[in-house]
C-alpha cells in the first residue's frame, strides 16, 4: 500500500544543496551565483527552495515576473532579486519590495526611469540586458549611446550589473557561434565600463555555460535547470540529482479482453489479455496529452508500464500486465528512478516543460 495517499511531488532539499555545491565547485572563489527560480522553482517550490539555497549562501535570486519577487519578499528572503522580465505596469511595486529589473529596450528603460522618478529614488539598482544572438529580449550593441543619452544627468538609476544569454551553451557543435556570443559580449561590457566610467557587475552564463565555457565566468553566473538535478548531457546529469518526485498510486485495476479498448476516443485496442491500472494524475496536472498512447512509461515496483489510450484531464491508464501489483501501490512518474529528462524526451519535449508544467494541485512535500 503507498505512503503518500495522493499524487505528490517530493522535493528533496538535499538533492538541491549537492546539485549546488557541484555547480559551485565549478567556479572561481570570488564568482557570485545567482539561482533562478522562476516558475515556482522550476515547478518544485519557490519558497522551500529560496530559503534552502539562502541557507548555503547563494548571492543572488532570478525571476521571471514581479509577482514572483513579491512571493519571495512575503517569505522573508533577503538576498538581491532579479526581475528577468518586468512589466511597466509593476514597476512600482517592483520598487516597493526592492527587485532589480532587467531593463532591456529603450522603452522599457525610460517608463523604469519615470517611475523612479516619481518614487523618488536615487542610485536604484538596475541590470541592463544585451543582446548578443539569442534574439530574444535586449539592447544591441549599438545601443550604448542611447542608453547613456538617456542616463545622462539623471541620478534615479544606478547599473549594478549587465548580462546576456547564450542561445546553446549546451550544444558543442555551435561552439563556435557561442564563443562568438561572448566576444561581443566582452566587447560591450568594455565599451559600456569605458564611456560610463562606471564599474558593473557582468554576467552570462547558464549551466551549461557553467560547464562548458569556465572562461567566461565574469563576476557571476546563473544556474536554473542544473540546481533541479538536470545538466542537458548525460554525463553532466550523473553528477547531479533530480530534486523533484512526482509519484502518485494505482486507483483499480482491470482486466481487459482481447479487442477492447481503453480511454477517450478508443486510441487503445488490447492485442490480448492485459491487466491495465487507473492513476489520479491527468493533463491538468501537467502530464499532457502527448504521453499518452504509449510514448512514455511510469515506474512501478522498478519495472516500466507504457501510458495506454489518451491522457485524461484527471487520469491516465497504463499497462501492468505481468507486473506484480495492487490496487494502492505506489507508482514513480519521475524522480531519481527515472528522470523527468527521460519521461520527457520520450515525447520530444526536454525537462524543463515537464517539470514547470507540473500543476499547483499536485501536493507539495519536503523530504
Amino acid at each position: 500500500m503507498s505512503n503518500i495517499g495522493e499524487t505528490t511531488l517530493e522535493v528533496d532539499l538535499s538533492a538541491l544543496e549537492h546539485n549546488f555545491n557541484y555547480l559551485k565547485s565549478k567556479l572561481k572563489p570570488k564568482t557570485k551565483f545567482l539561482a533562478v527560480v522562476k516558475a515556482f522553482a522550476y515547478g518544485s517550490d519557490m519558497v522551500m527552495v529560496a530559503k534552502k539555497l539562502e541557507a548555503l549562501g547563494t548571492d543572488y535570486f532570478a525571476v521571471a515576473y514581479v509577482k514572483e519577487g513579491v512571493l519571495l519578499r512575503d517569505a522573508g528572503i533577503t538576498a538581491p532579486i532579479l526581475v528577468l522580465h518586468p512589466q511597466p505596469i509593476n514597476f512600482a511595486e517592483l520598487i516597493d519590495r526592492c527587485l532589480e529589473p532587467s531593463l532591456y529596450s529603450l522603452r522599457i528603460l525610460r517608463l523604469f526611469l519615470e517611475v523612479a522618478k516619481d518614487k523618488a529614488q536615487k542610485d536604484y539598482p538596475v541590470h541592463l540586458k544585451f543582446n548578443t544572438g539569442l534574439n530574444r529580449l535586449g539592447f544591441w550593441e549599438n545601443d550604448i549611446d542611447h542608453i547613456l543619452n538617456v542616463l545622462n544627468g539623471r541620478s534615479e538609476l544606478h547599473i549594478k550589473a549587465i548580462f546576456s544569454h547564450l542561445a546553446a551553451s549546451e550544444d558543442e557543435s555551435e561552439r563556435e557561434f557561442s564563443i562568438a556570443q561572448i566576444n561581443s559580449f566582452n566587447r560591450i561590457a568594455n565599451e559600456l565600463n569605458e564611456k560610463s566610467g562606471t564599474p558593473f557587475l557582468r554576467h552570462m552564463l547558464n549551466t551549461s555555460g557553467i560547464l562548458n565555457y569556465p572562461e567566461a565566468q565574469f563576476d557571476m553566473v546563473r544556474s536554473g535547470i542544473g540546481l533541479y538535478g538536470y545538466g542537458n548531457d548525460a554525463k553532466t546529469d550523473a553528477q547531479l540529482k533530480p530534486v523533484a518526485c512526482l509519484k502518485t498510486l494505482i486507483s483499480q485495476l482491470h482486466k481487459i479482453e482481447p479487442g477492447e479498448t481503453v480511454g477517450y476516443n478508443r486510441e487503445y485496442k488490447s492485442d490480448g489479455y492485459r491487466i491495465t491500472a487507473t492513476l489520479p494524475i491527468g493533463h491538468a496536472d501537467g502530464i499532457g496529452r502527448q504521453y499518452g498512447n504509449q510514448k512514455a512509461a511510469v515506474l512501478i515496483h522498478g519495472k516500466k508500464a507504457p501510458i495506454i489510450g489518451n491522457v485524461c484531464m484527471d487520469m491516465i491508464m497504463i499497462d501492468v500486465t505481468g507486473i506484480d501489483c495492487k490496487e494502492g501501490d505506489e507508482v514513480i512518474v519521475f524522480g531519481r528512478e527515472l528522470s523527468a529528462e527521460s519521461f520527457a524526451n520520450s515525447s520530444a519535449t526536454i525537462s524543463y516543460e515537464l517539470l514547470t508544467a507540473i500543476s499547483q494541485r499536485v501536493k507539495r512535500v519536503v523530504v
